[in-house]
């Protein structure tokens, strides 16, 4: 458990945001159906990607066997936090028996024990990915300034103030 008091302050939680993310999709490599599923799920996500239903990048490399932190054959697809949700819903509801992975995670399927002293030491500088998609780290603006942020925050208060089944904010300071 964490004595860490998590931040309220709305310019802090934006900055800290995570504009990336990365799934990582495990089979047995030497399992024939895992690894045939894992490559079909792959080719999916590269047909959707092409027709607009996000953004989701399978790195080329498809690794057969174990390599650095991951335990079994992987392949890594990147998406940015404007297309998370749809990525991250569509691997949920069709993974099958496959499974994916480290630190801000969520395991999608059953988790696997994993080598972390292999990675690389963590830095704040943030490596971009496919920034020409200008997505993600790479985009040019927020979609929501503060000021629209704490209007729509508002609205969403007094829309949900009479109904008894949700939370209420406290009052700002």
């Amino acid at each position: 458990m964490s004595d860490i008091e998590p931040p309220t302050d709305l310019q802090t939680v934006l900055d800290a945001e995570i504009k990336e993310w990365h799934f990582h999709i495990y089979f047995h490599q030497n399992n024939e159906r895992e690894r045939s599923a894992a490559l079909k799920l792959r080719d999916a996500v590269l047909r959707l990607r092409r027709d607009g239903a996000f953004v989701a990048v399978p790195l080329y490399r498809v690794n057969m066997g174990p390599i650095g932190p991951h335990p079994v054959g992987s392949y890594e697809i990147w998406t940015p936090s404007e297309t998370f949700a749809s990525v991250f819903s569509y691997l949920s509801l069709y993974r099958g028996n496959l499974s994916d992975h480290e630190v801000r995670n969520a395991w999608i399927g059953p988790s696997f024990p994993l080598d972390l002293s292999t990675l690389p030491v963590k830095s704040e500088e943030i490596p971009l990915q496919y920034p020409e998609l200008k997505l993600g780290y790479s985009a040019a603006s927020s979609p929501m300034t503060i000021e629209q942020r704490l209007k729509l925050g508002e609205k969403i208060e007094g829309i949900l103030k009479e109904d008894d089944q949700a939370a209420h904010a406290p009052p700002r300071e």
